[in-house]
């Protein structure tokens, strides 16, 4: 047990790192940030697994040392554990006295009364007995809390199998994000996902073939009190189909109400805007024509974005902040003053040049790289507005739709982790507040032939009410005649 604990706290430290560093677990793009942010520093952590602290090779050792460790304390511990359970109470002592809560009567019942009295009241409140000769009398030897031991086993055994349902999870199940905006689709194929991240045994065919349509989005926000700005509620309704060819159904999706698919579930975890726009060349040529996604970056949503456009006659790129209800002040310029869009605005900065997409470099979808490019002009939008600028055509911005963002998660081992979870709480239960104890009851007759019951109690754990069951069971004893 010793070792276990100093593995638990090895544990504990070497999880520290995982929340220290971006993970590749949780998000590859926040890692390539810190890599291109600390090029140095960045390789020396790349190399000791910092990166991807839950599955490295030390950190997999220290959890797998752990789980030998609890096993190798649970089965001697349940060996013990079983011989007690079949073995009897120990004998009734020579000196009673010498024990703690001894009690002492004299009854004119006989002994054999007393004997069958006190073993139906120790029967009735379900304690082990064994029926023993004392030295010089006759006495009984009960037992009970045996539910302790049996509930501490039950937690450990219990914490073993939380650890094996989580190498389930981590090794065959798989965890993606994804955008979804209003009017388009999702097909659970790799490459639909923004982000996704699997365990080391997953295999992509395993994938289930679901899909869906997010049909429409609505949210509600308090408008009155301290809570104003507040969500009140987030609703979306999508067409779903568990396979292609299927029938379509029609399904809303909520916080806390997701959707599954194989034991594949769709969480609603955030949501936000997209500006429609529509952009055209000189010549009048449509360029750009959809609904573009702005990450929200506050409570009140104001969201920033960007759009590409690498096939017009000369690169494009258009660099925005969306305000849902927007107001303009004096300090800090154009601001939003609440998450719905009652006044929506869009404020623009056009650019034209390279936009990089041809270097084969990875980019950020949300960032526009304006190094190589000459600005054009900066402007604010309402809905319906255009902007017509010589050198690039017109921008147009028709509305907003929304999108949503979802969590789309499949852990494997989840149900054998809560069935332990719940084992466990319960084996913690008993091992907290069930008592093991004991009562040794002694029968002897004195010079007067009257009968001299002494009664004493053990408890390991100083067991307050010990003394109250020996009280109550002499009671009973009192009354026989």
């Amino acid at each position: 047990m010793r070792t276990a604990l100093i593995l638990l706290l090895l544990l504990a430290l070497a999880a520290i790192p995982g929340s220290l560093f971006p993970q590749r677990s949780a998000g590859v793009s926040a890692v390539n940030q810190y890599l291109d942010d600390n090029p140095n520093l960045g390789r020396v952590l790349d190399a000791l697994g910092m990166f991807d602290v839950f599955g490295s090779i030390w950190f997999t050792a220290i959890y797998l040392l752990l789980l030998i460790s609890v096993i190798g304390c649970v089965i001697p511990r349940l060996r013990a554990h079983l011989d007690s359970l079949r073995s009897a109470p120990p004998p009734v002592p020579a000196d009673l006295s010498r024990l703690a809560d001894y009690q002492q009567l004299t009854t004119t019942a006989s002994a054999a009364d007393v004997l069958t009295t006190a073993e139906a009241w120790f029967r009735k409140h379900r304690w082990r007995l064994a029926t023993k000769a004392a030295k010089s009398g006759t006495g009984l030897s009960a037992e009970k809390g045996y539910a302790r031991e049996t509930g501490n086993l039950l937690f450990h055994a219990s914490l073993i199998v939380i650890v094996v349902g989580v190498a389930v999870g981590a090794l065959w199940g798989y965890r993606g994000q994804v955008l979804v905006r209003e009017g388009t689709g999702f097909s659970n194929t790799l490459v639909a996902y923004d982000e996704f991240s699997a365990g080391r045994l997953f295999d992509a065919k395993n994938l289930p073939p679901f899909g869906f349509e997010l049909e429409d989005f609505e949210a509600e926000f308090e408008r009155e009190g301290t809570q104003k700005g507040s969500p009140r509620q987030f609703t979306a309704s999508a067409l779903t189909r568990s396979k292609p060819g299927a029938n379509w159904q029609r399904e809303t999706l909520e916080v806390n109400h997701p959707l599954e698919f194989s034991g594949t579930k769709i969480f609603l975890t955030g949501h936000g805007y997209a500006p429609v726009l529509t952009v055209t060349d000189p010549a009048g040529q449509v360029q750009f024509s959809d609904s573009v996604v702005f990450l929200p970056r506050d409570g009140n949503f104001t969201s920033i974005g960007v759009v590409k456009i690498p096939d017009a006659p000369q690169q494009v790129g258009l660099e925005g902040i969306f305000l849902p209800s927007a107001v303009v002040d004096e300090e800090r310029g154009p601001i939003s003053v609440f998450p719905a869009p009652d006044s929506p605005a869009l404020f623009l900065v056009a650019w034209q040049g390279d936009l990089g997409v041809d270097s084969g470099e990875p980019q950020n979808v949300y960032q526009l790289r304006t190094e190589d490019m000459k600005r054009l002009g900066v402007t604010s939008l309402l809905p319906g507005d255009v902007w017509s600028l010589p050198q690039l055509g017109q921008v147009r911005f028709e509305g907003v739709d929304r999108f949503i963002s979802l969590q789309i998660a499949h852990e494997p081992g989840r149900q054998l982790v809560l069935v332990a979870s719940i084992a466990a709480l319960i084996g913690l239960l008993f091992g907290l507040f069930v008592p093991r104890r004991r009562i040794w009851l002694k029968v002897t007759n004195d010079t007067q032939k009257k009968t001299v019951v002494e009664v004493a109690g053990l408890s390991r754990q100083g067991y307050a009410g010990l003394s109250s069951e020996i009280a109550e069971m002499l009671g009973e004893v009192k009354r026989v005649r």
